[in-house]
């Protein structure tokens, strides 16, 4: 991903996950990194040290995210493609708005690949189709058929596919 602020572009990667935390890459600096989502919809972030109360949000394709007083737009690098042992697009699926789950398409273990349906959540009377980001293997699906979710809910953890050979796996040609 990439992250422009006051004029300067930063190229942030998720390198590494475990339940609690993820490793980041900042320009190729490692940060230990963990995410805290709050009833309010906020979320609480620590990089390192220093934690920050966080709001975000979509529009089209770019994620939009106030940190107190600033506020950042973060886009996905057009051309790249990720190497599978470098991590996912995004190892998490969370619920873009409330909702109610009608169905889950996949099942814990399944590999998926860039755009596969992952389930369809209702809203206000329109489905919508959540896919995945990147190829995947489903590592926890968190809601079942029928649920109630709030937006920012989690709904399907990923993880990187187990096959070399996948097309993500390998960079574009220069």
């Amino acid at each position: 991903m990439k992250l422009v602020l006051l004029g300067r572009e930063f190229e942030i990667e998720v390198v590494g996950s475990t339940d609690e935390s993820r490793t980041v890459q900042i320009d190729g600096v490692p940060v230990d990194a963990a995410l805290a989502r709050l009833g309010d919809g906020s979320a609480l972030i620590r990089l390192g040290e220093r934690s920050f109360r966080a709001y975000a949000g979509r529009l089209n394709e770019a994620t939009l995210v106030a940190v107190g007083p600033a506020h950042f737009r973060i886009t996905a690098i057009e051309g790249v493609r990720l190497r599978q042992a470098r991590g996912l697009a995004s190892a998490e699926v969370a619920a873009p708005m409330p909702g109610k789950v009608l169905r889950i398409l996949v099942a814990e273990g399944d590999e998926v690949g860039e755009g596969q349906p992952l389930l369809i959540l209702e809203a206000m009377k329109t489905e919508t189709t959540l896919r995945a980001e990147s190829a995947a293997r489903v590592k926890r699906i968190n809601v079942s058929a029928g649920q109630t979710v709030d937006h920012g809910d989690l709904l399907i953890e990923l993880s990187p596919t187990s096959g070399p050979s996948a097309p993500e796996a390998e960079a574009p040609e220069s």
